[in-house]
């Protein structure tokens, strides 16, 4: 039987429609027919009360709020004959669905739309498989296709056989109060937006086992406060021939992230530029940032963009995409070197070369440069180990695919190529055992500024920082915390204009070097 809130919104029971709840009555059509009663009514609230109600794909429509009471749980099917393409949201002819249209929970085209709990949704991803359920088949727990003014929140997302939460051409998003847990699959994203703008996410806990806040598409004002993060690969990951802009990510932390917390890849007609991540606590993780433009596979094409680089438009004359105005503050917390199997998964990965002796890289290429990159007030204490033939290698692949594709990373902290615009001030590099690579390496940079810069050496180590080919290089009150052979050493006779001013250097046997060309006349300005 209907009923009135106090606010004259109309309560839709799906008890009242037949729905029964034992966990093992198909509830589909009693489910949906509570849907379509509230919106043929102008829109209200259908009630999942408690009880556990199986279903196969569901259909949210316009002006209707799912709520899920406390005790109440949407439990996925198993069979596969009930799974089905999601009513409107096509598979081919838009790159956002080529992956995959199922959903359990699915709204298109519905203006005014909101999922809340605090229930559970389980896509029961193990029970699923099992079923044979499985490629672009396989059901993302929650999709959105195309909504506007859109709400999730207060939710339990629990085992989902796909992505967890997955929207796509969305505009004015709100995601507040919601619990992620789904690590039983390899690509088990959290959040996967697709074209999404004005998008709020907020007091989310997430953990899963791929992305877990991916950004795909062309994503615009987007922002992400305090939330809590845990995954096998990436947390924001930016990537896929797309206009990433005006993002801001504050106060989250990120806790056991095997993989990379920060990850972008431009490729060629891609745009990234104006973000901003800040206040981050990091946990345990592997990367710890990775940003490159350019070829991201050997033939030089890039994931998920197109194979051909644009002959028209804005960027046609960037051939590896456009990076700029990216900056990084307030970051806290430590880097491993070999990472584990995550708390409470039920799925094991193998670990990559590269994720061993990992660091911060900045990596353009193919005629690409990084401009405007910013890095304040940062400490970080990574694993160490690494090796002197690791710090030794002046050539990494060019390509600026993931950065475990690069091997492991000649510099302990920083590796930069080809950036123009680099800013580090108060950053604070340490390791927690021996590491015999340099804490950073510029390569090909124009104009960077390195102020307040503490960082751990190593006496058997090459140097504590290397420059190849860069110039206009400011070394502003440096200070080396431990003994090293060399602090500086400067290689390349395009190197121009390297100061280095002020600061602690003391623990140096010698302060700078020169090699492979580099005049020392030309390469070393005095401050006046």
């Amino acid at each position: 039987m209907n009923t009135v809130s106090p606010v004259n919104t109309r309560v839709f029971d799906i008890r009242a429609f037949g729905a029964v709840g034992d966990g093992k009555t198909l509830d589909t059509a009693t489910v949906q027919r509570a849907i379509d009663a509230c919106s043929a009514d102008g829109g209200g609230v259908v009630l999942v009360p408690a009880g556990e109600f199986l279903i196969a794909p569901i259909e949210l429509k316009a002006n209707v709020t799912l709520r899920i009471a406390a005790s109440g749980k949407l439990v996925a099917t198993t069979d596969p004959a009930l799974y089905h393409e999601a009513r409107g949201i096509p598979l081919q002819g838009d790159h956002t669905m080529a992956d995959g249209n199922v959903g359990l929970v699915y709204a298109a085209n519905a203006d005014n739309v909101t999922l809340e709990g605090p229930g559970t949704i389980d896509g029961r991803r193990k029970a699923v498989r099992d079923a044979g359920i499985g490629g672009r088949h396989r059901p993302h727990l929650v999709l959105f296709y195309k909504c506007n003014n859109l709400a999730v929140r207060d939710i339990y997302l629990h085992h989902s056989a796909y992505h967890t939460l997955r929207i796509a051409n969305c505009e004015h998003v709100q995601l507040d109060g919601i619990r992620i847990n789904s690590r039983v699959v390899g690509n088990n994203d959290g959040f996967h937006f697709i074209s999404a703008q004005h998008v709020h996410v907020s007091n989310c806990d997430v953990r899963c086992q791929d992305d877990a806040c991916a950004l795909f598409g062309d994503c615009r004002f987007v922002t992400v406060n305090n939330c809590t993060f845990s995954t096998r690969w990436s947390v924001f990951r930016f990537g896929g021939g797309s206009v990433a802009e005006n993002i801001a990510v504050s106060n989250c932390v990120l806790d056991q992230v095997y993989g990379c917390p920060i990850k972008l890849r431009c490729g060629p007609g891609s745009r990234y530029e104006n973000m901003s991540f800040s206040n981050l606590i990091l946990k345990d993780v592997t990367g710890p940032i990775s940003i490159g433009a350019g070829p991201q596979r050997e033939n030089g094409t890039s994931a998920g963009a197109p194979a051909s680089r644009p002959t028209t438009g804005p960027y046609a004359n960037w051939p590896g995409g456009v990076v700029r105005n990216i900056s990084f503050s307030n970051i806290r917390g430590n880097v491993i070197t070999s990472p584990q199997p995550l708390d409470d998964s039920t799925f094991t990965g193998s670990k990559n070369p590269g994720e061993l002796h990992s660091a911060i890289d900045l990596n353009a290429v193919d005629g690409t440069y990084l401009e405007n990159i910013s890095f304040n007030d940062i400490h970080l204490t990574f694993g160490g180990g690494g090796t002197l033939e690791e710090g030794a290698r002046r050539e990494l692949p060019q390509i600026a695919g993931e950065y475990f594709a690069l091997g492991p990373i000649p510099a302990y902290g920083l590796y930069a190529r080809n950036v123009r615009g680099l800013s580090m001030n108060n950053v604070r590099l340490r390791v927690a055992t021996p590491e015999l690579r340099p804490a950073i390496i510029l390569d090909k940079v124009q104009g960077a500024t390195l102020n307040g810069l503490s960082i751990d050496a190593n006496e058997k180590a090459e140097c504590a920082i290397r420059v190849m080919n860069a110039s206009d290089v400011l070394l502003s009150r440096p200070r080396l915390l431990s003994p090293a052979a060399v602090f500086l050493r400067v290689e390349g006779e395009r190197c121009r204009d390297i100061t280095l001013d002020g600061g602690d250097t003391s623990k140096a046997q010698s302060v700078t070097t020169f090699a492979a060309g580099a005049d020392q006349r030309s390469a070393i300005r005095r401050p006046r």
